[in-house]
């Protein structure tokens, strides 16, 4: 997975009326946890706002007045009316200790079926794995050439290594529809309709 790295300061108060002195000043408050201690702290809002407001995911490496420490993204609250970032959590890694984080999923390739008059439905943009932090793949990717309409993939048929996929086994990640929008069923026991999908390489 790739690693980008963040800056922040130590927050010297904690409550609400900090915070929002915080926010006024351009910055936003911040936590990480899950290591031998909690620390608070601020960063740039422009610069967090690069990491929330994207598709991707990413290994952040975290220095707090030279305290260094990996971490993801775990949680991040809004404001209810401007949408803007209001707070962050961060969980901070360890590398022996497995992970849950939601991945994006990647699809490639033209399906047959699309080009026959069928509709690509994508139902799942993220999948949620547990994997070590040196295991994590940037995404998922399915390779949708060899899919039919009213074919479909699910969960279940995904290749992984070393990542385990938490979704429900027979969630439908992506499908071609009939022209007239129905979903045919695979046939009990047919091979899986397109190539098994496989994490991107790590980075």
């Amino acid at each position: 997975m790739k690693e980008v790295s963040l800056s922040g300061s130590p927050r010297e108060n904690v409550g609400s009326k900090d915070a929002t002195a915080v926010r006024n000043s351009g910055r936003v408050p911040c936590v990480v946890y899950g290591g031998e201690s909690q620390t608070h702290f601020t960063v740039e809002k422009l610069a967090i706002e690069k990491l929330v407001f994207t598709p991707f995911v990413s290994i952040v490496n975290l220095d707090i007045a030279g305290k260094k420490s990996k971490a993801l993204i775990q949680a991040v609250q809004f404001h209810p009316v401007t949408d803007k970032v209001h707070h962050v959590d961060f969980l901070e890694l360890n590398d022996k200790k497995k992970v849950k984080v939601e991945i994006p999923v990647k699809v490639t390739g033209r399906s047959v079926g699309v080009m026959a008059g069928g509709k690509l439905q994508q139902v799942f943009r993220k999948v949620k794995v547990h994997a070590l932090p040196g295991d994590l793949p940037d995404d998922l990717t399915i390779d949708i050439t060899n899919m039919k309409v009213g074919d479909a993939i699910r969960i279940k048929e995904l290749s992984t290594d070393k990542v385990q996929i938490l979704n429900s086994p027979n969630a439908v990640v992506v499908s071609v529809k009939s022209a007239r929008g129905v979903v045919a069923e695979p046939a009990p026991g047919a091979p899986a309709a397109a190539a098994a999908a496989k994490p991107a390489a790590k980075k």
